[in-house]
């Protein structure tokens, strides 16, 4: 059985000040009118939790089934951090899969604090979290600094390749009505800007925002009794783990496990969580048409390159400075422009990257449109070894 998506929906990310239920059920009625089903029609609700904004959005799927009216639909939330969209996405996916209902709406959005993220409140001394911003004052731009430190010290990267990769995806955002900062700009604009967390700058940095995505998920029998064409196909999502020993620091820990008695695993965490998505859909990355990866910073976009296996380790800059992975080029790397002319919406973020993969897949994408796409691949992660990809087909 193939699970097919048969619509896409998403509220325009920015600051707006409003409840995210507001962003969600914005989303929700885009991609169910681009279902061209009715809300009534959907039997399962997936909410992707947001766990700044209240109880209603720690339960992300009822209040999301109450704010389009209740119609006795079975719902689940989950909160996953940065994966939490992927893993609603693997819900719904795995209740059709399982016969258990035919169409499914998943739904993530949040509204965000001014400035970077901050803990949630209250005093968590065994929550490692917790202790990263209490205990080391890192809080996430710290550590995309010591990301990208680790790539300079191990392939020479430089800030003009950072700078590079903001100069890419603004071009990309600057075509996207769903984007937040919607306007081009140059390297020397990335490297005049304040620095942040050496040696990344303000303009490195993604923002956090306000947002929501929805997508209607069926079974193809479903879609196809419904009158959908074109369709596009959610071929594989992967929520892996890491394998011990995982020797490469993630964020929030302090340290790696040790290889002394056990070698590393042949492929690292990130790297991994694409593979199994790979393995599962049956493609590999020489099929990729496109992806949306994990731009937090410009530097990880780089290291993101190589985890999906688009080019060996230390050969993204190569890679990105030959144009291949901007638009027009041989598979562009997020022609949405990615989370650096989105932000962060965190529940929403993997559902979103869905929406641009199906909006591709389906020649949609107007002036950012990648030619004549077939398979597209989406990469995320979330805190706490949460792996985060998928695979669309046509």
């Amino acid at each position: 059985m193939n699970v097919a998506v048969m619509g896409v929906g998403m509220h325009p990310w920015g600051k707006w000040g409003r409840p995210f239920l507001e962003y969600g059920v914005a989303a929700a009625r885009a991609a169910l009118r681009d279902a061209d089903i009715a809300w009534t029609d959907v039997q399962y609700v997936v909410g992707a939790d947001t766990i700044r904004n209240g109880y209603p959005g720690f339960v992300a799927g009822a209040s999301y089934a109450q704010a389009l009216g209740w119609t006795g639909a079975r719902i689940a939330s989950c909160y996953a951090a940065c994966a939490s969209g992927a893993q609603a996405l693997d819900i719904a996916r795995t209740r059709i899969l399982a016969g258990l209902c035919d169409v499914a709406l998943v739904v993530g959005a949040d509204s965000t604090p001014k400035g970077f993220f901050k803990p949630v409140g209250g005093d968590r001394p065994d929550d490692p979290d917790w202790l990263r911003f209490r205990l080391l004052g890192a809080a996430n731009p710290a550590y995309f600094g010591l990301y990208a430190r680790r790539r300079m010290a191990l392939y020479g990267s430089t800030p003009d390749d950072f700078a590079a990769v903001k100069v890419k995806n603004a071009r990309a955002g600057s075509l996207n009505p769903m984007a937040r900062y919607r306007k081009p700009v140059t390297a020397e604009e990335v490297l005049a800007s304040p620095m942040v967390a050496d040696p990344l700058r303000l303009m490195d940095i993604c923002a956090t925002s306000d947002g929501g995505a929805a997508v209607v998920l069926a079974s193809e029998s479903y879609a196809r009794r419904r009158g959908a064409r074109d369709l596009v196909f959610l071929s594989a999502v992967s929520t892996v783990t890491p394998t011990f020993p995982n020797t490469v620091l993630e964020l929030p820990n302090f340290a790696t496990d040790s290889s002394a008695a056990v070698p590393a695993p042949e492929r690292p965490f990130r790297a991994a969580i694409a593979y199994a998505a790979y393995e599962e859909a049956g493609v590999g990355p020489k099929d990729l048409s496109l992806a949306e990866v994990y731009d937090l910073s410009t530097a990880l976009e780089l290291d993101w390159m190589e985890d999906i296996g688009l080019c060996p380790p230390g050969e993204a800059d190569k890679l990105l400075r030959s144009g291949e992975t901007g638009l027009g080029g041989r598979v562009p790397i997020n022609p949405s422009g990615g989370l650096a002319s989105f932000g962060e919406a965190i529940p929403a973020q993997a559902i979103a990257q869905l929406c641009e993969l199906t909006t591709q897949l389906r020649g949609r994408a107007g002036p950012r449109q990648v030619p004549s796409p077939r398979t597209a691949l989406a990469a995320n992660q979330g805190l706490f070894g949460h792996g985060s990809a998928l695979i669309t087909t046509r």
